[in-house]
């Protein structure tokens, strides 16, 4: 079974991260969810990268602040693709966690995504893309939803609109 991973460095992650999971189910995407830690729990993670291979994970999302190592530990440990979610609040105005999720030496690539809310829900929509490049219909629903999100925008527009 084909699902992607989404892992977490603590629990107040999941404010921002639920964003991930509300657009996965909007595919009807399967999905597993953890807290871990690159730091913490490092053979917790190791182990549930392994595992979730072994039970057909295919993209993993990883998100974390502060040091943001989560991502970095996840994608030394598989050659799945990574996508890392940089989570808003330290003191260094988020950039430490940017920096280190982002900053990954060569041959080791994590994606990174925005900061934060638009991040956690980018990372989904790009492994939905991910996932779409086998699977025609899952590609069909993504045109889709681009063609809605444009209709909004329009009938927005419209709503506001002042033309000469």
């Amino acid at each position: 079974m084909k699902f992607v991973s989404i892992l977490m460095g603590s629990k107040s992650d999941y404010e921002i991260m639920k964003e991930s999971t509300k657009v996965l189910e909007n595919f009807g995407i399967k999905y597993e969810l953890i807290i871990t830690s690159a730091h913490r729990s490092p053979q917790r993670t190791k182990e549930y990268i392994k595992k979730a291979e072994e039970k057909g994970a295919k993209v993993f999302i990883a998100a974390a602040g502060m040091a943001a190592h989560l991502a970095g530990a996840v994608a030394a440990y598989t050659t799945k693709p990574v996508l890392g979610v940089p989570m808003p609040g330290s003191n260094l105005a988020s950039m430490d966690s940017l920096f280190s999720t982002v900053q990954m030496p060569s041959g080791i690539p994590v994606g990174t995504l925005a900061i934060g809310k638009a991040g956690a829900q980018n990372a989904a929509y790009l492994a939905i893309q991910i996932l779409a490049l086998n699977d025609e219909k899952l590609a069909d629903s993504l045109k889709e939803d681009r063609k809605i999100k444009e209709e909004k925008l329009v009938a927005d527009s419209k709503g506001v609109e002042v033309l000469l």
